[in-house]
């Protein structure tokens, strides 16, 4: 059964995924995003490893999609003029109400068939103290890296929105 699921939600986020790569509307496109990282927590979750499946929750679907949705409305983007020829609202989101049936099919019967559901975490897990001892120690200039890229793009998106040929962000005066 958990071979099945193991596909069933690889072939989820593939299929959210490149939904994501092709919309046009940029909130739709971070919809199916979002969609696509609760199917990787899932399958982190799947291979024996939940605090990675967290962490792909709370770092990836919770914070990174909040500086997506920002960095999209600071940029005023629209979906074009495509987004009336695609068909009526319930349409447009039958796709991502089929892929989240999906997942939280999967959840529920992960949550159901799994025997340490109800149990404490073996001593081999890794501890979220050890965890964050070992990314700040071992890995601090990876975590430093990433710290400066997700600050280049903000500043970059903060660039990239200042009314043309005015020093001033866009949304008026400061």
């Amino acid at each position: 059964m958990a071979t099945l699921l193991f596909y069933i939600l690889g072939a989820v986020a593939v299929a959210a995924t490149a939904m994501a790569v092709t919309r046009r509307n940029p909130v739709h496109a971070v919809i199916y995003l979002v969609n696509s990282f609760f199917a990787l927590a899932l399958i982190f979750y799947l291979l024996g490893a939940p605090m990675v499946a967290a962490l792909e929750v709370i770092i990836y679907a919770g914070a990174i999609m909040v500086l997506f949705l920002f960095i999209i409305m600071m940029l005023e983007l629209s979906p074009g003029e495509d987004a009336d020829r695609q068909g009526p609202v319930p349409l447009q989101w039958l796709p991502v109400l089929l892929l989240g049936a999906a997942i939280l099919g999967c959840t529920l019967l992960l949550l159901q068939l799994d025997p340490a559901a109800g149990q404490q975490l073996p001593r081999w897990y890794a501890s979220p103290r050890d965890f964050g001892y070992t990314l700040f120690h071992e890995y601090a200039l990876a975590v430093e890296i990433v710290s400066f890229q997700l600050l280049f793009a903000a500043v970059g998106a903060f660039y990239v929105g200042r009314a043309a040929g005015t020093k001033e962000p866009l949304g008026g005066e400061r």
